[in-house]
């Protein structure tokens, strides 16, 4: 199986005046896991279908391993897709589901039958062949619908939102196990999510797009321990956003001050003056007695969520929504209580 690279250059879809993507560049390196993630009419779907051809560009060119593909159609690109909707043919047993793409280029049926076997086999469904996809479960048939697409040997994978269906545990099994079997066959696959979770689990890197454009391009870490800007940072993993002041910045570290509290942080090119804070709920300590330098809030709700704690806060620093380990008593909604910061999990947000 080979693997190819996808590069994008200024490409733009328009529908009439509605511009679904404006201007975006990328590229994703063979053999790696990227993932399209952003909010519902972002672009990532209709970028993801100009990759597979369903959607021709208005402008800009598209690259597979050197090759533009701008204007070809869909059937001459090697790229083989999955769908959230599995789209497998009810009255074809699963080996002939596999099977199809094959059949279709009138390959020998021995040829198809032995490759549709090796694909169940890949992803965990060997003996599965002879079933109908009404006799199996919501994740066994995402897996054929996989199998179905690593069967034609692609150059490039292409997932469109493939867990949107299953619940919330089979979810997480499954994308591990998309995870495994993509680092194992070593196949170029782009995944399109809404879900920020599901996109850090599985991604090499992530393009976050907002508004038909890339918001920040990086890795998992990356977007969730630098934010670019502030849409990212409550994108990606929920954040706290405050209003603060660099009151000095030397080395390349920020002194920051929040309400009452001070922190030393990256200062990320920022010069001293007004500035925003992303603080992770996990990053909130939150205190029932007062302590030094926090700050004094008034607990308007608090959730037993069984592993964790849910509270909400206000106070001098604004509106806080935080997360602490189950353990201690809970603090009562009305109460007071202290809240200071864990610098690991807070960073400065650009602009």
């Amino acid at each position: 199986m080979s693997v190819a690279s996808v590069r994008f250059e200024k490409v733009t879809k328009a529908y009439g005046k509605v511009v679904a993507v404006r201007d975006v560049c990328f590229a994703v390196e063979a053999g790696t896991l990227v993932t399209l993630l952003g909010p519902s009419g972002c672009g990532k779907t209709t970028t993801l279908r100009m990759i597979a051809g369903l959607e021709l560009a208005t402008g800009g060119r598209i690259f597979i391993e050197g090759q533009d593909v701008t204007h070809l159609p869909a059937t001459a690109r090697d790229v083989a897709m999955v769908f959230q909707s599995y789209a497998l043919f009810p009255h074809m047993t699963v080996l002939e589901n596999v099977g199809y793409g094959l059949s279709v280029t009138r390959r020998p049926k021995a040829e198809v039958r032995e490759r549709a076997e090796a694909a169940l086999a890949t992803v965990g469904l060997a003996g599965y062949g002879e079933r109908l996809p009404a006799e199996l479960s919501g994740g066994q048939q995402q897996r054929v619908a996989v199998a179905r697409a690593i069967v034609l040997e692609p150059q490039v994978l292409l997932f469109d939102e493939p867990l949107s269906n299953l619940d919330t545990k089979l979810r997480r099994k499954v994308r591990e196990e998309l995870r495994d079997l993509q680092r194992r066959l070593g196949i170029t696959s782009i995944y399109v999510t809404h879900d920020q979770e599901e996109a850090l689990a599985v991604s090499d890197r992530i393009i976050v797009m907002n508004q038909a454009v890339i918001a920040q391009t990086g890795t998992p870490r990356e977007l969730y321990e630098e934010p670019a800007s502030r849409f990212v940072a409550d994108f990606i993993g929920d954040a706290n956003l405050l209003p603060a002041e660099i009151a000095r910045v030397e080395g390349g570290r920020a002194t920051v001050r929040a309400g009452t509290s001070t922190l030393e942080l990256p200062s990320r090119a920022l010069p001293p003056g007004a500035a925003t804070l992303a603080v992770r709920p996990h990053a909130i300590r939150v205190h029932p007695e007062p302590v030094e330098a926090a700050n004094r809030m008034s607990v308007s709700h608090a959730i037993y969520l069984g592993s964790h704690l849910e509270y909400e806060l206000d106070g001098p620093v604004g509106h806080l929504f935080a997360t602490v380990p189950a353990g201690g008593a809970m603090i009562p909604q009305g109460a007071e209580a202290w809240v200071t910061f864990d610098e690991r999990s807070v960073a400065l947000v650009p602009g």
